[in-house]
């Protein structure tokens, strides 16, 4: 789950740390007022669940609470698009209006989950305010990282050992680590899993603030945090993607016009990959789960068919805990009652194939069958192009 950047500093400063000065404001009248507030010379920063904000135009300076004001009659009931919103683009409802500090460098830091090492991991680099993807795949050797060991925790030795890798004199060292020690504190007790501060910057004071701040938790582990899922919001996520998440279907929208009805995660990867294999682009993820009745494949279904870019559907079932007659049954109701009217191509294998195959074969539907994941992916290409 993913919330806002000022709610993310809102989070961060109860662990100590520090951030800067700033207010919401959800109309010009209260951008303007914030920035009066703050001292006249400000940042007015688009509050939305995608990065790239400030090459889109949705972080500026303002000089005054007229121009913040003003900014702000451009930015808000606007969609932003930026490199991870998406053509559509994010509506901007609110803005964090942000006093402005004097800064000396800046700094990256972050926090996720390393599978491989199945621990905690921070990455520092002395380049911030940059794209760090960007900077790994050029100077690799900029990137810092320092596993924390699950029973020891965050130890002070780390943040020392990394701040002066990046440079840092020993009084910035002991606020760099003052810093990292609060952020991972949040990040374990939250079960977040991710924290950016892009960029980290040191004021001409020597003071070490997060310039910026994301924050993202593990969605398994809302319902220890209630607190944490009441910052939800779900304007900022795609509608059909809320939807699914309400009938326990996991469904992510691409770019694609190939829709795909899968069960389990591997699975629906190494679908969407055959698909691109054979020159399609798939339309979304969509993992139906183990538990599927005929109720959740026709809302699947329903699911699948709201993006109009939709132009052919696959569904690949490898029946295991789910039944594959069970599935046949879902098809068929859904497409009887309503209507497709996509090119639909069905693959089913494993448990109760047979009857599977049956069902849909007594149907009289124009569904078009597959044996293997080749011939399905060969199909719904060639549909998908009709």
């Amino acid at each position: 789950m993913k919330i806002h950047e000022f709610q993310a500093k809102e989070i961060l400063a109860r662990y100590g740390v520090r951030v800067p000065r700033g207010k919401v404001a959800r109309a010009p009248e209260e951008a303007a007022a914030a920035a009066k507030e703050l001292g006249g010379e400000v940042v007015v920063k688009a509050q939305v669940h995608a990065g790239g904000r400030g090459k889109a135009g949705g972080v500026k300076k303002a000089g005054s609470p007229a121009e913040a004001g003003k900014i702000a009659g451009g930015l808000l009931g606007k969609p932003l698009v930026t490199h991870q919103s998406g053509p559509r683009g994010q509506m901007v409802r609110a803005l964090l209006v942000e006093e402005t500090l004097p800064v000396a460098r800046e700094l990256y830091l972050g926090m996720v989950i390393d599978r491989e090492t199945a621990r905690v991991t921070i990455i520092a680099s002395g380049e911030g305010g940059m794209e760090i993807e960007e900077l790994a795949r050029t100077r690799p050797e900029k990137i810092l990282k320092a596993p924390v060991h699950p029973v020891s925790g965050f130890m002070p030795s780390q943040g020392r050992r990394l701040a002066f890798e990046m440079g840092l004199g020993k009084e910035q060292a002991e606020k760099f680590t003052a810093f990292l020690s609060g952020m991972y504190r949040a990040f374990v007790e939250l079960d977040a899993s991710l924290v950016e501060i892009n960029p980290l910057v040191l004021t001409q004071a020597g003071e070490v603030v997060a310039l910026d701040a994301k924050l993202n938790f593990d969605d398994n582990a809302l319902f220890r945090h209630p607190e944490v899922e009441a910052l939800r919001d779900v304007e900022q996520e795609d509608p059909a993607e809320v939807e699914a998440g309400k009938h326990e279907l996991s469904y992510v929208r691409l770019d694609g016009n190939i829709g795909c009805m899968v069960n389990g995660a591997g699975l629906a990867m190494a679908t969407m990959d055959i698909i691109k294999l054979f020159g399609g682009e798939p339309a979304n993820f969509l993992d139906v789960g183990g538990r599927t009745d005929a109720a959740r494949v026709k809302k699947a279904f329903q699911i699948i068919l709201s993006d109009p870019n939709v132009r052919a559907i696959l569904v690949n079932i490898f029946g295991g805990i789910v039944k594959c007659d069970v599935i046949a049954q879902g098809v068929v109701d859904a497409v009887s009652e309503m209507g497709l009217k996509v090119p639909l191509v069905v693959r089913l294998q494993g448990t109760r194939v047979d009857i599977g195959q049956e069902i849909l074969k007594k149907s009289k539907l124009d569904i078009i069958p597959a044996e293997t994941m080749r011939e399905a992916a060969e199909a719904v290409v060639a549909a998908s192009r009709r």
